[in-house]
């Protein structure tokens, strides 16, 4: 996967991995296939340009990276009155990231772990 996408972040803060995080794309064109590693989300809002009117995506759970922070780029929403960047924080709710890491679990081949989610 090449091009600019939007995330999910699904790794917390690791003790001396402060800089790292965990992600899975989100891709707004729907998979071939029904399978267990891609996870279709509905966003509580529409994504902002270039993906923008938006809500309806899937996780691709089979393609999970690790990068740095620092090669993330938060949505812009504009600036405020002195003149700074606003961004746009948007969160999935529980249950929704607990699909999208029930759905990382298969990608990996350890889809009998999440025996006990259901």
């Amino acid at each position: 996967m090449v091009k600019r996408r939007p995330v999910v972040v699904i790794s917390p803060r690791l003790p001396h991995r402060d800089h790292l995080c965990a992600v899975v794309p989100l891709s707004t064109t729907a998979p071939e296939r029904n399978v267990p590693y891609v996870c279709r989300l509905e966003l509580a809002a529409a994504l902002p340009p270039p993906f923008d009117g938006e809500r309806l995506c899937w996780a691709k759970a089979d393609m999970l990276a690790t990068v740095g922070f620092g090669r993330l780029d938060f949505f812009r929403t504009g600036r405020d009155v002195t003149g700074r960047r606003q961004y746009l924080h948007p969160r999935l709710s529980a249950a929704d990231l607990q699909r999208v890491r029930a759905a990382v679990l298969y990608g990996l081949g350890l889809g009998d772990l999440t025996a006990h989610l259901g």
